[in-house]
């Protein structure tokens, strides 16, 4: 006999939640440990790198990877993905990091390199750079959910996907925590520049009012053109007020 459809998730409202509040209810279960740095120093690694990205989902800016080198005799505690952190927690945690890991770097892929070469492939290219600028080199790589092209002719550098990998592994965390950090402070930049769409408070995310904006005003030149809420902007009012329709359902559903 067919198996019968799973039942969604309920909310405290008794509506379904979102797919986005459903993983962010998994992550929030998740357990941010050294269980995969461990593993790699027990392979014969030496210098372990977490590497992650922050703004993969936003309609405006750069995506920023982070990439980090723990001290690995020194545990900075409350490390955990940046979604679940306050922005406050974020600043305090990212200043520790940064003082006493033994490296870390950042880099941004701005977004007409985004409508380009598309999301995936700039992500990965984020990523490339923040490795490239990393001092010292890592021997072994911890990256949350994807493989990087790096070191491009050294096959020395292992590597180690894990998918929820931000919500496990505190190099990871440390390096989406410093990513995050960096890309809200960019975009921030801009908010004076184009007010209309409210950079400050949603940074560049897909929102309520950041929709409205884009259909009432358009696009400013930093939109990633390639995304359909951006390219939609002209499109009919019917189908931009389903989007909204629809924002407003996964909203009320948390």
């Amino acid at each position: 006999m067919p198996r019968p459809p799973k039942s969604p998730l309920i909310g405290r409202n008794g509506r379904p939640i979102s797919k986005s509040a459903a993983k962010l209810r998994l992550l929030k279960t998740l357990k941010c440990t050294t269980k995969f740095e461990k593993r790699a120093y027990a392979g014969g690694a030496t210098l372990v790198a977490g590497v992650d990205e922050v703004g993969r989902g936003s309609l405006f800016g750069p995506v920023v990877a982070g990439a980090v080198i723990l001290d690995r005799g020194d545990r900075i505690r409350g490390l955990r993905d940046s979604k679940l952190l306050t922005a406050e927690r974020r600043e305090v945690l990212a200043e520790r990091i940064r003082e006493r890991c033994i490296g870390w770097a950042v880099a941004a892929i701005d977004a007409a390199q985004i409508d380009q070469l598309n999301i995936y492939h700039a992500t990965r290219l984020a990523m490339r750079e923040a490795l490239r600028r990393l001092q010292p080199q890592p021997d072994h790589l911890l990256v949350d959910a994807l493989t990087v092209d790096w070191p491009s002719a050294d096959s020395r550098c292992r590597q180690t996907k894990i998918i929820h990998g931000d919500a496990l592994s505190a190099s990871i965390a440390a390096a989406s925590i410093l990513a995050k950090v960096e890309r809200d402070r960019m975009v921030v930049q801009w908010d004076p520049v184009y007010p209309l769409y409210r950079l400050a408070s949603n940074k560049g995310y897909y929102t309520q009012a950041h929709i409205r904006s884009l259909r009432e005003h358009g696009p400013s030149p930093l939109h990633r053109q390639s995304f359909a809420p951006v390219w939609m902007a002209s499109a009919p009012q019917d189908v931009l007020a389903l989007m909204l329709e629809q924002s407003e359902l996964q909203e009320a559903a948390v």
